[in-house]
């Protein structure tokens, strides 16, 4: 019997090493591949710029004013009533017209104040015709006590008549005038030049003194007043811009839904006293409104204004963006690349925003006032064409000289 002989065995070790080797082999040849194929693919190119809007950082006078809202309220404001009783005959005005100081209202009922008139009338002319004869007498008794015709006694009471008839007649004059008084009310004329509202009595109706409505209400338009706040710290300010300047501070009056300037006046009023549960002060000012752009009981916009900043640096209000750590701008340097600039900005107004000198900014530097929102810092950027306008007519959204869409 033969026996065949055995095959060794494979040692552990052994098949490590080569399966190692296989695997450097492996990634030795990966690697290879991987980087003659980078090889062939070009760089990596660098990112486009980016499409913003640019302005000029600028230097100018720019005023200072103070704003806050107010009420348009009537320069005066009369509230026609009668002064007396009586059957209202007749209406001298249409609701809702201009009338003239002195034009006439109304006319009341004259009549029974006529008749006081001339009974006044008539007892003055009978004390009158009595005074007469009681100074004849009083001649006579003179005469007579010269002759010794008459007794002492006798001249003096004729002189006693005589000024007790002077008294009567001085009581006489003043109810004549007293009644010439009365019969004037029956006729109610326009106290100041203004605007009428609704009749709020009907010609025929009894009116009388009491009556609380009156019979219209005439208020003065033009010239007319705004009533408007502002807080208390602002007093202090006021009270120094009125002792520098000559004229009356300007006050502007705008449109609460646009910056319309309505009208252009002064201020005539500092209240004396803050309101201590408000915490502010009012004031009033005065326009002239030939226009009848103000209207009583309207609500505008007031701007206070106070004197001139002096050269101060300015971006429009768009350029001004915030973060954590306050306001900033993107700033274009001379290689066209976008880079934080941080700001401190006094305030903001009409779309201007007010700069403070150690802002970091100067004049003419170029900064984004459209499209931060794809900024990073470094970015590099293009500024954007404004687009042509369209034509007449054709369908589509219009554009503004600035090229941004409405």
């Amino acid at each position: 019997m033969t026996t065949s002989p055995q095959s060794p065995q494979r040692s552990p070790l052994a098949v490590f090493v080569a399966t190692a080797l296989i695997l450097a082999a492996g990634i030795g040849a990966w690697s290879y591949v991987e980087h003659a194929r980078a090889a062939d693919q070009p760089a990596t190119k660098a990112p486009p710029p980016v499409a913003v809007s640019l302005a000029s950082v600028q230097e100018r006078d720019l005023p200072l004013y103070l704003a806050g809202v107010g009420t348009v309220t009537a320069n005066a404001s009369v509230v026609v009533k009668t002064r007396i009783d009586g059957q209202l005959d007749k209406v001298g005005f249409k609701e809702g017209e201009e009338v003239k100081k002195g034009q006439l209202l109304a006319q009341i009922d004259p009549r029974a104040l006529q008749a006081q008139l001339a009974q006044a009338e008539a007892q003055r002319a009978k004390d009158a015709a009595t005074l007469t004869n009681a100074r004849l007498d009083l001649q006579r008794y003179t005469t007579l006590r010269g002759q010794d015709a008459a007794t002492q006694q006798q001249l003096d009471t004729q002189k006693a008549l005589v000024a007790q008839l002077e008294a009567a007649i001085k009581t006489d004059e003043a109810q004549v005038a007293y009644a010439k008084v009365q019969l004037s009310y029956t006729t109610i004329n326009a106290p100041l030049s203004g605007r009428v509202g609704a009749r709020l009595v009907d010609p025929g109706n009894i009116v009388h003194a009491s009556d609380a409505n009156g019979l219209v209400v005439i208020n003065q338009i033009d010239p007319i007043t705004l009533v408007f706040t502002l807080p208390e710290e602002a007093v202090v300010a006021i009270n120094l811009a009125q002792r520098s300047s000559q004229q009356p501070l300007k006050v502007s009056a705008y449109a609460r839904d646009s910056q319309e300037v309505l009208a252009t006046g002064k201020l005539v009023l500092l209240d004396n006293q803050i309101n201590t549960t408000s915490g502010t002060v009012q004031l009033k000012a005065r326009f002239d409104n030939a226009e009848h752009k103000l209207w009583p009981g309207q609500y505008v916009n007031a701007r206070l204004q106070m004197n001139s900043h002096g050269n101060a640096l300015t971006v429009p209000a768009a350029a001004i963006q915030r973060n954590q750590q306050g306001t900033y701008v993107y700033a274009i340097d001379q290689d066209d690349k976008a880079n934080m600039q941080p700001v401190k900005v006094d305030r903001i107004q009409d779309g201007v925003a007010v700069l403070a000198a150690d802002s970091g900014v100067t004049a003419g530097q170029r900064v984004v006032i459209d499209g931060q929102y794809k900024l990073k810092p470094g970015s590099r950027i293009v500024e954007s064409k404004p687009q042509p306008a369209k034509a007449q007519g054709s369908a589509g959204t219009g554009t503004d000289a600035k090229g941004s869409t409405k």
